[in-house]
Parts: structure tokens; C-alpha cells; sequence
């Protein structure tokens, strides 16, 4: 009996508990039914003893942690919310640029737990880590943006926001040069030198696989790598733990075990740090740590108890990351890779030889289709898409990305001693990462690469998709033909559920569809096989605009959105056209001749320079809001071919205010005019 196993799963379920279903009102009567259950265990006989004691004590524990942390932690930090006033805080990371000026995870002086992020000028943007900042505050709770008790700042352990009031603020050194600040700026380090080291989504990769950092991508490589399954290479965790050590272990040698354990363990923590610690790469770095242990004490690794102890020990620091979709993702992948990944690999391989090509694309689909298993209804959830092309991406994309990893670490480090011995180096992973980048592209344009929960059937797909597998799995004998014919099962189901989903839009009416996207507006209308998306836009950050209206393009079955219409420039109308173009094709985009809510007018002479980059705006080829230089629309009514953000042709109409006026103004709606 796995008994570190068994409790700490147990405390996890606790934990889980107490996040989505109990109140907190009910979190200590609970604890103490658990707890009377696990003491009653005592009378029962042999090995139910140990079970039912192990698993009512973990429950107990957790749903009491998860009461007294809250009490401790969360509720003094919650207890600000509302109120406004002068606060000194400490920087615990280096900012980030926001449209309002900047925000930044900070400890607010006089309450030692708990973290809060301040929303300030762009001025937190030349401060430190360690630095301090003293200025006049409003607070909110982080847990109440979206009437939820669960957000995205609680899982990262952020309670309190912090709103500052005014220009003015106070700077200090605070404790910029103590050595708990070394992992933040050796990661910016590292950023700033791949940004001398390579140009454009290159450097934006390298720093995105090395540091977790993935501002710098541009949205069409974002949406691409996305759309072709390939985001998790960017997301630090388990599998870039595996390229540092694999890197170690080509330094050290594979037979000194004692050599690489004593190296191992403090570059993985150090680097844990260095990437901001976030659960995917916290997991995998207790994971190792207790593998290269595990000789040490004269111990088996048990993977199962590894992957459920680094749970108990993430949860034990802060109980509110179990609703981190970063974190679930993570043990669900892994739980997948440890329990169906070899089960996989023995039905495929069967008991005959194979050769290496053979045993190489067997590997890589089990643990690809192994990953997918618990983490496709997590993302169904979170992100309303399945990747069907995710296994081949993966094949394709898995062994170069390590190399860049590897590769792209020594170019940074190598830069340190001589730029020129960097540069050097670096010229083989920047080609690697152009060819994951062209590979992302392309897997992209593959038609229903990727189908979207959008289409109301796919969610019916997906459980009846479960129950056909879980149905093979346990009917007699165990041969593979079973599985072969629950395959055919499943994709001709499925090509039923897309052919559903895609309706007829070829009648001569009108449909207009009002998109959810929150406090913004994006209407999709469709006549006749025919296109068109009055705007595109959401003032609330945790809404996709652009993604939303691709989702309902690709679900009706629309190639190219024949119009795209945007009636005015204000942030809430505009901020997913990036997305929108880096995604779909769009034959004609329709813009007006007036100015946004900053009073800024496209193209217009001696216009004001936005604050918030309302306006679109284009950097290169690219249209995207907020970008550095003005994208000059040609006067008038018809305008020249350009290209948009996915390097597609698209027609640019700049429309006057009388263009859209409607009839009784004397003159048609300006999208009935084709250029």
C-alpha cells in the first residue's frame, strides 16, 4: 500500500473541496466529521485501518489548512478591499507594462503573508526587485472581479489589488541588493541578452523557452503555436526540466550519479526561481528532487507518490492553487504520461521486434496522445478548443524544441564571456526555432486542425468519446481490434458532430449572432454563405475577443470573412483584431473616419498620440492595437491592398461618417459596397 500516496491524494481532494464546493462556514464541521471518521477507523480490522485512517486524516487536514489559511493569509489582505489610502509596498518582481501605465506583484508593508499587485504609472517600470514604492492607494479584492470566489490572482497566491491614485510616489532601495533578488535578475539578464542575441519571434521564443517570458511573441506566432498544440513547449514545466537535465547529465556523465544529483538539485531550484516558480515547473522540480533523493535514503522513486507528494507540498503553500489551470494541466499531463503512456506504448508495440523509426514514432504518440488524456477536458473547460493535430506538431516540433532549449542556453551563457561565441552558437537554434515556427504555421492552416466548443455537439462528442475508450478498455479479451474499431467509431462520430455543427448559411436572410465577450461588442452576421464582424473588441482582460469570433468562424465553416467592420476605435471595440487577423483570413476591413475614445484619429494629421494605443495601429506588416508605429490609411473612400497581422492580402476601406449613415440619410450602408 502506497501510504504517502494515500494521504496526500486524500489531502488533495480535501483542498479541492474546500475550493469548489464547501463554503467556508462548513469547512471546520466538515473537518471534524472527517476527522471522527478516521479516529472511528481505529476499531476496524487489518488493512482497512490504515486506508480509512490515512484518507479521513488527509481530508480533515486539508478542508482545516485550507480554513486557517484563509483566516491568516486571505482574510487580512481581503479586509482592505474597498478602503483608500497611503501604502508602502516592496516590488517582488520586475514590472510589466500595462495599457494604463504598468502592474507589479509587491508585499504590502505590515502585512508579512500574502502578496498583492499594484497597478501603477510606468514609472514601477525602471524600478528593481527589492525596491520599494510608497504611494496613495485604492484596494480591491482579487477574489471579486468576476463574482467568483476564484480567480486567477488567488491561485497565485495575489489577494489585494492595489489601484494607485495620482502621479505622485516615493522610491527606495528598500532591499534591491540582497541576494534573494539574484533568480529575478538573472532571468532579465538572460532576456535582455537574447534580445541582442537574435531579432523578432526568435528572440521571443528563446526568451519564452528559457524564462518562461511570452510577452515578446507576436500574435501570429502566439495563435499559431497555439492553434498547432505547441503552447506547452513555452509553458515552463516538467519537460524543460528534462532539457536542463539532460544537459547535466551530458556534462557530468550518466554513471556518476552522486556528481549529477549534488549539481542537479541546486540548478533546479535556482531555476525554479528564475522562471517565476509556477506550479507546472515547481511539480517537476519536487519530482526530480525526490528521484535524485531517493538513492540517498536507499529508497525506491515511486513516480505515483512523487507526483502526489509535489501536490500535497504545492497545496500545503497555498491551498488557492488548485484552481490554477497551469497547475491542473500540469498533474493532469503527467498523471496521463505515468498511468496510459506505457499502456499505450505495449498495445502498439505489441511482442514483436520493432525497429528504432518504429519504437521513436510509437513513443512520441503515446506520451502525446498519454498527455492529452486527463488534459483535453481541462481545456474544453478553459479554453473551448481540442487540437487534432496536436500529436503530429508534437512529433515534429518535441525534439527540436529540446535542442533550441539546450542550445539556446549555451549561446546566453556562452554570450556572457564573448557576444561574438554567442552569436555563434546561437545561429542553429534560431534555425530550429524558425522551422517550429514555419511547422506551427503551416499545421495551422491545415483545415479542422483544431475543432471549437463552439459547435453546441462536440462537448456530446467528447463524453461519448470517453465511454466508447473506457468501454474497450474493460471489455474481454484484450486485443487491439477492439480499440481499432472504437477509433473508427470515434472519427466517424466526429465527422458527423463537425458536419452538425457547421449550420447552412446560405438562405438569402439575415442571422446575426451577438458574441459573449464580456463588456465589449462583437456581432458576427451571415447571409447568403457571406461574412461580416462589426467589431471585435472587450475592455475585460479574461475575454478573447478575437479568439471568440475565430472560434464561431471556424465552427460555421467560414474560410474567409468576406468584411470586417469596425465602428469605432475605443478599446472595447478593437482590442481582439490582432488575434481576429493573426487567426482568419479577411477579404475587406472596413474602418471609420473618426477619432477613438483618446481622441485619436487613424491617420489623421496632427492627431494626438493615444495614451492606450486605441487606434489600430501596425508594427512591420501587422495590424494590432497599441503598436509603435501609426498604420496610415489612404484618404478617402477605397483604399490599397495591405496585409494583415497573418500576411494574408486584405482590402482596406477608410469610411466617412455619411458612408454609414443609413438610407434615410440617403446613401446605403457602406458594407453593401464592394471595392
Amino acid at each position: 500500500m502506497r501510504k504517502l500516496a494515500a494521504f496526500t491524494v486524500s489531502f488533495a481532494l480535501g483542498i479541492c473541496l474546500a475550493q469548489y464546493l464547501l463554503p467556508e462556514r462548513l469547512l471546520l464541521p466538515v473537518a471534524a466529521v472527517f476527522f471522527a471518521a478516521a479516529c472511528l477507523a481505529l476499531l476496524l480490522p487489518g488493512l482497512w485501518r490504515k486506508r480509512v485512517l490515512l484518507v479521513g486524516t488527509g481530508l480533515a487536514l486539508a478542508l482545516g489548512w485550507n480554513w486557517l489559511y484563509s483566516y491568516a493569509v486571505r482574510a487580512p489582505l481581503a479586509a482592505l478591499s474597498g478602503s483608500e489610502g497611503t501604502a508602502s509596498m516592496t516590488l517582488l518582481e520586475y514590472a510589466v507594462p500595462t495599457d494604463y501605465g504598468a502592474k507589479v506583484t509587491v508585499k504590502l508593508e505590515g502585512v508579512p503573508l500574502g502578496k498583492v499587485v499594484c497597478y501603477g504609472g510606468a514609472d514601477l517600470l525602471d524600478l528593481e526587485p527589492g525596491q520599494t514604492v510608497a504611494a496613495q492607494v485604492k484596494f480591491q479584492d482579487s477574489a471579486r472581479l468576476r463574482e467568483d470566489t476564484i480567480t486567477n490572482f488567488t491561485a497565485q497566491g495575489v489577494f489585494l489589488l492595489a489601484y494607485q491614485r495620482g502621479d505622485e510616489a516615493v522610491y527606495g532601495e528598500g532591499s534591491a541588493g540582497s541576494p534573494r533578488w539574484w533568480p529575478a535578475h538573472a532571468a532579465r539578464a538572460m532576456q535582455n541578452r537574447v534580445t541582442a542575441l537574435f531579432d523578432g519571434d526568435e528572440a521571443a521564443f528563446l526568451s519564452a523557452i528559457l524564462t518562461g517570458d511570452t510577452s515578446g511573441l507576436s500574435e501570429e506566432a502566439r495563435s499559431d503555436l497555439s492553434e498547432a498544440g505547441l503552447s506547452h513547449i513555452l509553458a515552463v514545466s516538467g519537460l524543460h526540466c528534462g532539457f536542463l537535465m539532460t544537459l547535466i547529465l551530458l556534462l557530468t556523465g550518466r554513471h556518476r550519479h552522486r556528481l549529477a544529483a549534488a549539481l542537479a538539485l541546486p540548478v533546479l531550484m535556482f531555476y525554479t526561481l528564475l522562471t517565476g516558480a509556477s506550479p507546472s515547473v515547481v511539480r517537476a522540480c519536487i519530482m526530480v528532487v525526490f528521484v535524485l533523493a531517493a538513492p540517498l535514503f536507499q529508497r525506491d522513486s515511486d513516480p505515483p507518490t512523487t507526483l502526489s507528494a509535489a501536490l500535497f507540498l504545492i497545496l500545503l503553500a497555498n491551498p488557492f492553487a488548485a484552481a490554477s489551470i497551469s497547475l491542473q494541466l500540469s498533474f493532469g499531463a503527467m498523471a496521463g504520461l505515468l498511468w496510459l503512456t506505457p499502456k499505450l506504448q505495449d498495445l502498439l508495440l505489441g511482442e514483436r521486434p520493432s525497429g528504432k523509426v518504429c519504437r521513436l514514432l510509437v513513443s512520441s504518440l503515446s506520451a502525446t496522445v498519454g498527455a492529452m488524456a486527463f488534459t483535453v477536458p481541462l481545456c474544453a473547460v478553459y479554453f473551448g478548443s481540442l487540437v487534432l493535430i496536436s500529436p503530429v506538431s508534437n512529433l515534429l516540433c518535441l525534439t527540436a524544441s529540446s535542442l533550441v532549449f539546450t542550445l539556446g542556453l549555451g549561446a546566453v551563457l556562452a554570450s556572457f564571456l564573448w557576444v561574438h561565441l554567442g552569436t555563434v552558437i546561437g545561429f542553429v537554434p534560431a534555425l530550429l526555432t524558425r522551422y517550429i515556427l514555419w511547422i506551427s504555421g503551416v499545421l495551422a492552416s491545415v483545415p479542422h486542425h483544431a475543432l471549437y466548443f463552439t459547435n453546441p455537439y462536440l462537448k456530446y462528442w467528447l463524453v461519448f468519446l470517453y465511454v466508447l475508450f473506457a468501454a474497450a478498455f474493460f471489455l474481454r479479451p484484450k486485443a487491439r481490434r477492439k480499440y481499432a474499431v472504437a477509433g473508427v467509431l470515434a472519427a466517424v462520430s466526429l465527422a458527423v458532430t463537425v458536419r452538425l455543427g457547421a449550420p447552412h448559411y446560405t438562405r438569402g436572410g439575415l442571422d446575426a449572432y451577438v458574441l459573449d465577450v464580456g463588456q465589449g461588442e462583437s456581432v458576427l452576421l451571415t447571409s447568403g454563405g457571406k461574412f461580416a464582424l462589426v467589431d471585435c473588441g472587450s475592455r475585460n482582460s479574461w475575454y478573447d475577443a478575437g479568439g471568440i469570433a475565430a472560434d464561431h468562424l471556424a465552427t460555421m465553416g467560414c474560410g474567409t470573412l468576406d468584411y470586417l467592420i469596425l465602428t469605432h476605435y475605443d478599446y472595447d471595440h478593437i482590442s481582439g483584431v490582432a488575434e481576429l487577423l493573426a487567426r482568419a483570413r479577411v477579404d475587406t476591413l472596413l474602418l471609420p473616419d473618426v477619432s477613438d475614445d483618446a481622441g485619436a484619429v487613424p491617420g489623421g494629421a496632427g492627431r494626438p498620440e493615444p495614451r492606450r494605443g486605441h487606434s489600430i495601429r501596425g508594427g512591420g506588416d501587422g495590424l494590432h492595437p497599441g503598436g509603435e508605429q501609426p498604420h496610415h490609411l489612404p484618404a478617402g473612400g477605397r483604399g490599397g491592398r495591405q496585409r494583415t497581422g497573418a500576411g494574408r492580402p486584405v482590402h482596406l476601406w477608410r469610411l466617412r461618417p455619411a458612408d454609414y449613415r443609413g438610407p434615410e440619410h440617403g446613401r446605403g450602408a457602406a458594407a453593401d459596397r464592394r471595392p
